[in-house]
């Protein structure tokens, strides 16, 4: 006999990293993030900054809502700490919105550094007044259920990229990207060098660059198949 799951399952102490990696990817580009991932990590770029452009940084709590429900993301309050950001899974569902600006107001209070769905959000206006960055695929007034199950403290897919709890979040103009826990240090190392890298070919481009080497040098190896 399949007994009925429990409404929420929560899981609070995961590895967490530290202040000072969190600090390493505080103000960081998105993009300069991927480049240091080698090219990936960045979450469905359909989920944008809603009520306004608001770059973060800080450690993932993912919360499992399934479609149609939020019941998990109101669970991961209890969970959060100051500086955490609460990343919702509905499975890319968007006939309703998982949070409004009320919920939003609760993460805000409780130190939350940002929100982050694959779902929908709503109250847009109220949201904007929040102040806090709230990342979603859109926007709808439908609302949700309380009902679960789900999950909080354990691994989700959002935005076609798995979300671990202890992840780094950060986000800006350009979307969500997520920095394994696994990975931070490796990271953080590869990041000066992709800084580097940008400063100098920004400079270059800026001083009248029209090719970079690494594409003259393959067109002067005959690389490219040139045809009339």
């Amino acid at each position: 006999m399949i007994t009925d799951p429990p409404l929420l399952t929560l899981r609070r102490n995961f590895p967490r990293p530290t202040k000072e990696q969190v600090a390493a990817f505080t103000g960081v580009q998105t993009g300069h993030a991927v480049d240091a991932m080698q090219g990936s990590g960045a979450l469905d770029g359909r989920i944008k900054s809603i009520g306004g452009v608001n770059p973060f940084c800080g450690v993932a709590v993912p919360a499992a809502d399934g479609p149609a429900d939020n019941l998990a993301t109101f669970g991961a309050l209890a969970v959060s700490q100051p500086g955490d950001v609460i990343v919702s899974a509905t499975g890319g569902f968007t006939g309703v919105a998982v949070i409004g600006d009320l919920l939003l107001g609760m993460m805000k209070n409780s130190g939350c550094a940002a929100f982050v769905t694959d779902g929908f959000v709503r109250d847009v206006v109220g949201i904007r007044g929040v102040g806090l960055p709230c990342y979603a695929a859109g926007v709808t007034p439908n609302s949700p259920a309380r009902n679960g199950p789900g999950t909080v403290g354990l691994p989700v897919m959002v935005g076609g990229t798995m979300v671990g709890p202890g992840d780094i979040v950060l986000g800006d103009e350009d979307g969500v990207v997520i920095v394994p826990f696994g990975r931070i240090d490796e990271i953080i190392e590869r990041l000066a060098k992709v800084k580097a890298a940008e400063a100098d070919l920004e400079a270059k481009v800026k001083a009248g660059l029209k090719m970079p080497d690494f594409i003259q040098s393959r067109i002067d190896a005959g690389l490219f198949n040139e045809i009339d």
